[in-house]
């Protein structure tokens, strides 16, 4: 199920694509005022991204946040945004999702149809716990994918269970899900097992986009650094697929 009031977003035809970062002010673990998040957003656009999809964390006991409260505090934001555009230029475009922890109350959110995916309904950010998988993970991703709703993996290589295999990754591929890649896993912002992880990850192809999952001003610098690492490693065209084509992609519903 997703949530009927998804937002339209204007997407560019030119530039990144960021399907992942914190720059709605006071909602999570993100930027805590607006003008660290006009600061944020400016810093992305000034980097090559033309499109930003927040994404805030729902997760119970920690983040107790819901879509009719995210849409309230994002519209607000966005409304100083064109206001106060980066360095003076257009604004980028702003778009709302959210980040799910995978438990019993995001299925209970997703089936009644009070989840937040990506505009246009089409695909969901799905994390997990660090350290353990839910148990029947497949079998849930499947039934996403079947109920039309395609489950983004965030930052998979952050997950211990990753670490010595790419099994699991592959499994949850399998049942229709699309990894995601944390740019900054490949500067080593999460430590060098998250680093290797996100490496092998990368020249095994299993990666279907990437994005900043950018919390502060002062992380887009190390999002520089790690596009320019695939880019050195990988090719001009894996940034494009990543950042740009498959980006799109998800947006479209185009699987």
């Amino acid at each position: 199920m997703t949530d009927a009031e998804t937002i339209p977003l204007e997407i560019p035809s030119e530039g990144f694509v960021d399907l992942h970062c914190h720059y709605v002010p006071a909602v999570d673990d993100g930027v805590r005022t607006t003008e660290e998040g006009l600061e944020l957003c400016g810093n992305l656009h000034a980097a090559g991204f033309s499109c930003l999809v927040a994404t805030p964390h729902i997760r119970t006991a920690m983040f107790e946040n819901r879509p009719p409260g995210l849409r309230a505090a994002h519209a607000q934001f966005s409304k100083e945004c064109h206001q106060h555009p980066p360095q003076g230029e257009s604004p980028p475009s702003l778009g709302l999702a959210a980040e799910h922890y995978f438990d019993d109350v995001f299925w209970g959110l997703f089936e009644s149809g009070d989840a937040l995916p990506y505009p246009g309904g089409h695909a969901m950010l799905v994390e997990f716990n660090p350290q353990m998988l839910p148990m029947g993970i497949g079998d849930k991703l499947f039934e996403m994918n079947v109920r039309g709703v395609r489950p983004v993996i965030a930052h998979p290589e952050r997950y211990s269970p990753m670490w010595k295999s790419s099994q699991p990754l592959e499994e949850m591929i399998d049942a229709g899900a699309l990894p995601m890649l944390d740019l900054m896993s490949l500067v080593g912002k999460y430590g060098r097992r998250s680093k290797r992880t996100a490496e092998r990850f990368l020249d095994k192809g299993l990666y279907f986009a990437a994005c900043s999952d950018t919390h502060r001003p002062g992380d887009v610098p190390l999002v520089v650094q790690a596009i320019d690492r695939i880019r050195n490693r990988s090719g001009e065209g894996e940034v494009a697929r990543l950042l740009q084509h498959n980006t799109r992609r998800i947006l479209g519903g185009q699987f």
